[in-house]
């Protein structure tokens, strides 16, 4: 994919690109075409690529979209139950439109970059298995609230890994260790790969392009994913080989907040405190109190 640079696709006439040590100016570019799922983050990369020389910061893939939050929201309506809400099928969403021609993509200023930096060393994720919950902290500040599913209570031979294994989602405080933009779709079970999918409303269609992002607990990594499912029908169950579970816009944001090092907690708390102060008891899904 080309990046044009060229000053005219500046937003602004007098946008000029200022570098110093210490001191980068914002710098504004026009998408000359329609940039699709299937080519979106190769047009990220080269953003990054072209400015990465240029900033005295660490420029990266997830400071450019954080100053540009409408490509996450723009993302986030390539959901397939999204598109069928307005009444429009897809059947492959790597031909949607990622970014329209003719948006203006920001290049953050060494001030902005700095405060996006210090917000992702402040970000963490916290899952509560029984609750079939993800929440996004910023601090203390909970910034979102997704529903997920998790590992069944049961334990099964997984061609994938050769061996009977527990099913169970794993508790565990760590960090983001890895990011697949571009997933294989494998059926541990048999160990094959898949293309296409059954949604719920039993239409079939291709695989959506969304990141799969790899945790790491207690310094070993089970193999244990967050990432979308195409049935959300599933989400808010115990369902999964041991992974969680989102609805496919919000493995956007979630992936958009969490980069690389992003601290992590997965946990089985059942007692818990709703947030108007009611005190309740979850159901045991992993029956660890019997």
């Amino acid at each position: 994919m080309k990046l044009n640079l060229n000053k005219e696709d500046s937003l602004e006439q007098n946008s000029t690109i200022v570098k110093s040590e210490n001191y980068f100016t914002s710098d504004t570019l026009l998408v000359n075409e329609n940039i699709l799922i299937e080519d979106y983050f190769q047009y990220i990369d080269s953003v990054v690529k072209a400015y990465d020389s240029l900033t005295p910061y660490k420029f990266s893939e997830h400071l450019l979209v954080s100053a540009n939050s409408w490509i996450i929201d723009t993302l986030q309506h390539t959901d397939y139950y999204r598109m069928m809400a307005r009444d429009t099928f897809v059947y492959d969403q790597k031909k949607m439109i990622a970014i329209p021609k003719g948006s203006f993509i920001i290049i953050p200023d060494s001030i902005q970059a700095h405060k996006l930096s210090e917000q992702f060393l402040k970000t963490r994720l916290d899952i509560n298995i029984p609750e079939f919950k993800l929440r996004i902290y910023e601090d203390s500040t909970m910034l979102y609230e997704f529903p997920i599913r998790v590992g069944r209570d049961e334990k099964k031979y997984l061609e994938m890994s050769g061996r009977i294994q527990n099913l169970k989602t794993k508790t565990g405080v760590g960090i983001i260790v890895n990011h697949v933009r571009n997933p294989r779709y494998v059926n541990p079970v048999d160990n094959q790969q898949y293309f296409v999918t059954r949604r719920d409303d039993n239409k079939v269609t291709k695989l959506p392009q969304i990141p799969f992002i790899e945790t790491e607990l207690n310094g070993i990594r089970y193999g244990q994913l967050i990432h979308p499912t195409t049935n959300p029908m599933t989400l808010m169950k115990a369902y999964s080989n041991g992974c969680i579970g989102t609805r496919e816009a919000d493995a956007w944001v979630i992936y958009y907040y969490a980069p690389i090092g992003t601290p992590i907690t997965i946990r089985y708390d059942l007692d818990i405190i709703t947030p108007d102060g009611i005190h309740i008891v979850l159901d045991d899904i992993y029956k660890k109190q019997r």
